[in-house]
Parts: C-alpha cells; structure tokens; sequence
C-alpha cells in the first residue's frame, strides 16, 4: 500500500496535516530526519506509516512509561501488531514479548532508553530486522533541553552495535537552534532532513486572567465546561490537595495527582481521568507527560509556571485532537514569589537574578503581565516570526486582566453557579482566600464565548444530542475493552459523526479517525445509533454493547491464567476496586495479548458465590454486601461520576486480592 492509502485504511484520516507526508517519504527514502512539530502535530504518524511498510520491526524510543502504554493501546485498537517493554513488566513479560518480537509478531516496539543497554534486547536487535529507529522526545538528548536525560545518550551506542545502521528519525515539540544542533550531534544524524513545522497551536485559545480571588473565578469558569475534561495545575502538592478538596466540595468531578501520593494513589486517579471517570485532573507538573488524552478541552494554571517552556508544554496538553480547546493562566504576584523560593530551593543557593532559571522567570511574568498578543508572544520567544495579533487570545479580544467591579458583591452573587454549586450557600460555608470570605462572581462575554466555543459545545442542540448518545456508546465499548475511550474514536470523529450523521459504509468512511479495521469492528454500532436517533428514538439511560462483542469477551475470559512465579510478584499492598484490581492481574501477562480478565468478571463470580449482591439503579450497580462478604474483605467506597452523580464501587482488601489471586494461577 502506499502511505496515502496505510493512512486512510489504518489510521482513518483522508488526508496528511503539514510536513507528514514530505518527513515520511524522506525515512522511506533512507534518510535520517530530525523534526520539530507541536503537540498534536502527528509526530507519531510520521513513523508509524513507514513502519508498516517497511520490513522488519521499528524501535520507538521513548521517554515515559504512560506514552507507550497509550500508542501501544492506539495502535492495537487500529488493528497494528505493536507492544512496549519497558520496566512495568516482569521479567518473564518481558522474555515473551522479545520471543513474539523475534519471530516478527510485532511492527513496532517501544522501549524505555534504559532497555537499549541489556543484554537480552540488544541480543534481540542484532538478530532482527530494524529498518527504522525513531527517537521521541529528544530533546531528552540534550543538556540544553529542559528534560535532559542521559540514557539517550545511550541510544548511538545500541545503533552502533547492530549490523545494519538503520535510518534514524528524531522528534520533539520544542526546540531551540541550540537543542537541534545538540540532537543532531548527539544521535549522530546523517545529514538529516530538518522540518520544523512551527510551535503554533492554531486551535487553542490563550487567556491570561489577574483575578482579585481565584478560587471564585475558577469556580464560575469550571461551571461553563460542565462534561468537558480538563487538567488544572498548580504550583505545590498542598495547592493541589486543598484545591481538590475545594472543586469537590463545591459538586465537581476532580482528582488530585502529586509525587507525594502513594504510587496507587496516584495510578488510581490518573486512570480515573483517562477512563473520563472523572472530567478534572488537579496536578502539579509531574502530571501529563506522556499522558496522549486527546479530549483534553481546557488547561488552568492556578498558579504561574517558572518557565514559557513549561507553561507551553503543560497548555498544549489541551486539544491534541484538533478542536477548539482552552489555555487558562490564573497570575497574581505571589506565584513569583512561590517560584523563586522553588527555584531557590532546587539550587540549594540565595537567589541569583542572572541566573538562566531567573531569567526564564522574567520572560514567564512578561508573558503575564505585557498586554500584548499572547500567540504572538509564545512564538516569538521560540524563534518563530508571528503577526502581532491572532485574533484568538484574551488580549486580542480585549479581555480585560481584572473583572469589572460593578459585578463585586452584588445581589446576583446568590444565583451565580459557583454558589449554586455549593453545598450550603451561606457566607459561613463559602470558600475563603486569604482568610477572607469571597463573594465576587465573574461573567463571561456570550459573545467572545461563542467565538472560541470547544468541543461539542459548538453544536447545535439536536447534534450536540446525537453526540451525547454516541459518547454513551463509545463508554460502553471502552469499558467492554478495557481502554480508555478516546482510544476507541476522538471526540473529533464523533462530532464529525454527530455532524454529518453518516448511515452507509461509504459514508462513515468519509469520517475522519474511521478506518478499514474500525469500521469492521464498530461501523455497524454506530451507523445504528445514528439510525435510531434520526428515527426519534428515545435517549437511553445506558447502551448494552452488542453480542458480538460480549461473546468475544467471555470466551477471553475463560482463559485467563498467571503462573506461580507472577503471582509471587503481584503487591497486595493497598485496597483497589475490582477494575483496578483486574487491571494489575492483567499486567502480568503480555499487555499486546491480554484483554482477558476485567472488574465484572470477579464481581459476578462473587456474587455467585454469594459474597455480594448485586442490583442496578438507572446505569449504576449498587453493591450490599452481606457478613460472609465483609469476612472475606469486600467493602464499597462512594465515588463521582463524570457527570457529577454518586456511585459505590466495589473494593477489595488486600486479603481479598490473595484469595481471588488463587483464583487465576496455574
């Protein structure tokens, strides 16, 4: 096939965004390249198309354990044979997968660059066919990058051992002149083919606010992206804590996410957020790399990053799918002050105001505080010549920083939705800043909304219906296997759907993210809905996912097994829901192979045994459990949904995790 068509028939898209086509035909050609494309640019397209036409198997480097969770996950649900093998798996996992990658199982696989110096893979690379090394992120290369990291110098050492140098191709997001040149030397590029793309992301829109009280105003604007996910970052792990515990007091669907959480902790919620368990990940910076959540719709900063790099990078996790999404910076002049002690402390010294960390500070405050084109003055920064207005920030649309004080205590605070939101709505009980109780509302202009209108909100009422039904469906299909449902279709290609309300194989095959293998796995599903919903059929509460999927499913499950030696490794260390629990099981085993054993599986098996009863209220299960269950160490826990309803979720102690561990070893 040619890349057009491994590009329409496999990935679903009609056609290549800019600088794809021309970078994938230089690698077919044998040419290294080193490219720089913004977030959501379709970096990964770039070598994954001359992967599946070139023989052999392509090595992706990559930085971050998430990332090649989730491209594997993509590429498998896209009908491509690809795996990971990086330190989530146990050494017999991983001794399988180099077995099926030998005997050429796999198109690509990812790998951590800690994996290029064992042994057993570079014993693996020099009897295989590699035709293609792709570097991701690689600005890690770099001491110049703002995430260096020295294992990828590693990566010419492993190239240099294998017996045919395979054309490499590196690519970042962001990079200086500096960054590139060090990449290039690094990786030993052979006179590569450079494409920088731009640094613009042309659907997003950048607002910078300086709210008197920003509890308040992020309340008032989380309450007009009802149902849309969104990250909100702040600067310290208790900012994060203390706004969590805020956003779900006041009836939000929010998770926290900092290094000071329990590894469970932290895996539980991000997994939450992926699944669209919940709609809002509150996270310091160690949150989102590698995270390739496509439906991101919005990005607060609560609290002013240190860096335009940073601040850059975190943003542009909002609308990697290409719909209009939102960039959000919350200033006030104690975020320099929490950042020069952060910096400070990292340096172990007294400020230094010449420092690069100092200066970088300054060109964030700048950004900040200039009044001029937000766009325009992101992309100068990285060396890109940009007009100096775009027309799609706050400052070209005349926002003002601070809100109008017409709209300060006033009677129509009683009926804003931040109050409304609230549990009890008296002054007693309202969130306070700085030991004041705050009663400022913030308005946003309908007007200036609708220009930068997300996601679905930019429907009309009927299709943004039809959109609700077919994320309804999406959900069930998810959760039928076991993957997060951006991963099953975008919300780009259900609005798209919702849109042009595609019936016949042919038309859905116009849809953008809809292929050959995903329109024989869920064509029909969805044409369907679309049939019913055109017909005036009622919404329904939930949608049953149709039999041919469920048979599939059970069959898998029957032959779920771990070995003795897997078992041993399994911590049982902290209580998890069945789905969590399930999940761990299934880390045992290949992650390519093993969509076989799933939460309902053990919940219905413990209800045959009469450990739990188990009855269903609208789409909700609720879960009574009876003496012999609370022995056996079954509990429930009360839980959100992303639509802001209560829901019990079945849990497991530790020692009910031994007990239904001896349920699946051999």
């Amino acid at each position: 096939m040619t890349p057009n068509e491994i590009l329409k028939q496999t990935f679903g898209y009609p056609t290549f965004r800019p600088g794809q086509e021309d970078l994938i035909n230089v690698i077919l050609n044998g040419r290294d390249v080193l490219a720089v494309m913004p977030t959501g640019a379709g970096k990964s397209i770039c070598y994954q198309v001359p992967a599946l036409k070139m023989p052999g198997t392509t090595i992706v480097v990559s930085p971050l354990i998430s990332l090649m969770k989730d491209q594997v996950q993509t590429l498998n649900q896209a009908g491509v044979h690809a795996a990971y093998i990086n330190s989530s798996l146990t050494e017999s996992q991983i001794d399988k997968a180099l077995s099926l990658a030998a005997s050429g199982r796999y198109k690509l696989i990812y790998v951590a660059p800690e994996r290029l110096e064992t042994a057993s893979f570079i014993d693996f690379a020099r009897k295989a066919a590699i035709p293609l090394v792709a570097v991701d992120e690689a600005h890690c290369i770099s001491q110049w990058g703002q995430d260096f990291r020295p294992s990828y110098l590693n990566i010419t050492s492993f190239i240099g051992q294998l017996p045919t140098r395979p054309v490499i191709a590196a690519f970042t997001a962001t990079a200086t002149d500096r960054v590139r040149r060090d990449i290039s030397g690094a990786l030993g590029l052979n006179a590569p083919y450079t494409l920088v793309t731009g640094f613009d992301r042309p659907n997003l829109f950048f607002s910078v606010k300086h709210p008197k009280s920003k509890l308040p105003y992020l309340l008032h604007y989380l309450s007009g992206h009802e149902n849309e996910c969104g990250i909100v970052y702040c600067s310290t792990r208790k900012n994060v804590d203390k706004l969590t515990s805020q956003l779900t007091a006041a009836g939000f669907s929010a998770a926290g996410y900092h290094a000071g959480m329990s590894d469970a902790e932290r895996k539980r919620n991000q997994d939450d957020f992926i699944y669209d368990r919940i709609n809002i990940m509150v996270a310091t910076n160690a949150f989102g790399m590698g995270i390739d959540k496509s439906n991101v719709r919005f990005v607060v900063h609560y609290n002013m990053p240190q860096s335009v790099e940073n601040y850059y990078q975190e943003a542009g996790r909002a609308g990697r799918d290409g719909v209009p999404s939102e960039c959000l910076l919350l200033y006030s002049p104690q975020d320099i002050v929490t950042n020069r002690f952060l910096i400070n402390n990292g340096r172990g010294a007294r400020p230094d105001y010449n420092s690069p960390e100092e200066h970088r500070l300054q060109q964030m405050i700048h950004y900040c505080t200039d009044g001029t084109c937000l766009r325009h003055y992101i992309l100068n920064y990285f060396g890109e010549t940009a007009p100096t207005t775009c027309n799609f920030c706050s400052v070209c649309q005349g926002e003002p920083l601070d809100n109008p004080a017409a709209y300060k205590n006033n009677a129509a605070h009683a009926m804003s939705p931040y109050t409304a939101k609230l549990a009890a709505p008296s002054a007693e009980n309202a969130p306070q800043q700085n030991g004041a109780t705050d009663t400022n509302i913030y308005p946003r202009s309908k007007k200036k909304a609708a220009k930068r209108a997300s996601g679905a909100a930019s429907l009309n009422e009927a299709d943004s219906a039809l959109f609700d039904r077919l994320r309804l469906l999406r959900t069930e299909i998810a959760k039928a296997e076991n993957v997060p449902p951006y991963v099953v279709f975008a919300d780009k290609t259900l609005i798209e759907m919702a849109t042009r309300k595609p019936q016949t194989r042919e038309e859905l095959l116009t849809i953008s993210g809809l292929g050959e293998y995903k329109l024989t796995k869920y064509g029909t599903l969805f044409s369907d809905a679309i049939e019913k919903f055109l017909a005036g059929e009622s919404d329904p509460d939930t949608v049953e996912v149709p039999a041919p999927l469920q048979k599939k499913r059970r069959q898998d499950l029957d032959v779920f097994y771990i070995t003795e030696s897997e078992a041993a490794s399994l911590p049982l260390d902290t209580a998890l829901s069945a789905a969590d629990f399930a999940a761990r099981l299934r880390s045992l085993r290949i992650p390519e192979t093993v969509t076989k054993l799933y939460g309902t599986t053990i919940t219905a098996r413990l209800e045959e045994m009469g450990l739990v009863n188990i009855t269903k209220e609208g789409s909700f299960q609720i879960f009574t459990i009876p003496a012999d269950g609370e022995t056996f160490g079954l509990f429930t826990e009360t839980r959100t949904s992303q639509k802001g309803k209560k829901y019990d979720t079945l849990m497991l102690t530790p020692d009910a995790q031994a007990k239904i561990l001896q349920w699946y070893v051999k």
